[in-house]
């Protein structure tokens, strides 16, 4: 967040520097120096200003270095985390939530990544389209992993443009449009090594949207269930 968010953030909620630096347990002091830019918001106090402030996960910072050997389990509490209702069982009451971009350049990365975790992808897309842009396509096109992320950006846009999310659409297009010039031309998959027939069959019955990003897979817009 710019220093003018943190203090928008923080006057919109009818907090004086006083009254936050008490919820967020740092002095009045430390609070004025972040408004002013002279403090850097740090991750865990970013998680706590998120909290006090009923600010939405995109507020937290991305790391440095994505801890992209995350498991399955973490994957899932992340996107419980973030609000996915397919995980809604797990969701834990001190699990605090990543930045929505962090999670899902996790879960890219992984070439092994369950058919579950894989569905939720486009969901978080589509309820934050207004992520980290240029840290996450920087990411991906360090990792190769542009062609993974503009699949699930079509995928998310189909379902925004289904239920009439103008705006989201918009912001979806724009994702696609920026990773579009970085297109690769080999194949990729999403989250899963697949057999030689399974291969072959998805060559023959690939959807448009997965032969534009060059991705063997089955996934659709309408396989979602949330869909």
């Amino acid at each position: 967040m710019s220093t003018n968010e943190l203090r928008t953030a923080r006057t919109a909620k009818g907090l004086t520097q006083a009254e936050a630096a008490s919820r967020l347990g740092v002095s009045q002091a430390y609070v004025a120096m972040l408004e002013k830019g002279v403090r850097r918001l740090t991750r865990q106090l970013a998680s706590r200003v998120m909290r006090v402030y009923n600010l939405p996960p995109t507020a937290v910072p991305p790391p440095g270095a994505v801890k992209e050997s995350s498991g399955p389990d973490e994957l899932a509490r992340d996107l419980a985390a973030l609000g996915y209702p397919g995980f809604s069982h797990l969701r834990p009451r001190r699990w605090l939530p990543k930045n929505p971009a962090e999670v899902l350049l996790a879960a890219l990365a992984k070439n092994d990544l369950e058919p579950r975790l894989v569905e939720a992808l486009p969901w978080l897309l589509l309820h934050y389209p207004m992520l980290d842009r240029e840290w996450l396509v920087r990411e991906v096109k360090v990792r190769d992993l542009q062609n993974r992320l503009g699949f699930v950006a079509r995928l998310a846009h189909r379902l925004a443009d289904r239920v009439g999310e103008e705006d989201k659409a918009k912001h979806l297009d724009e994702l696609e449009a920026t990773l579009e010039p970085s297109r690769l031309v080999r194949e990729d998959t999403l989250g899963a090594s697949l057999p030689e027939a399974k291969r072959r069959w998805l060559q023959e019955h690939q959807s448009d949207d997965a032969k534009r990003w060059n991705v063997l897979t089955d996934w659709t817009a309408s396989a979602l269930r949330y869909a």
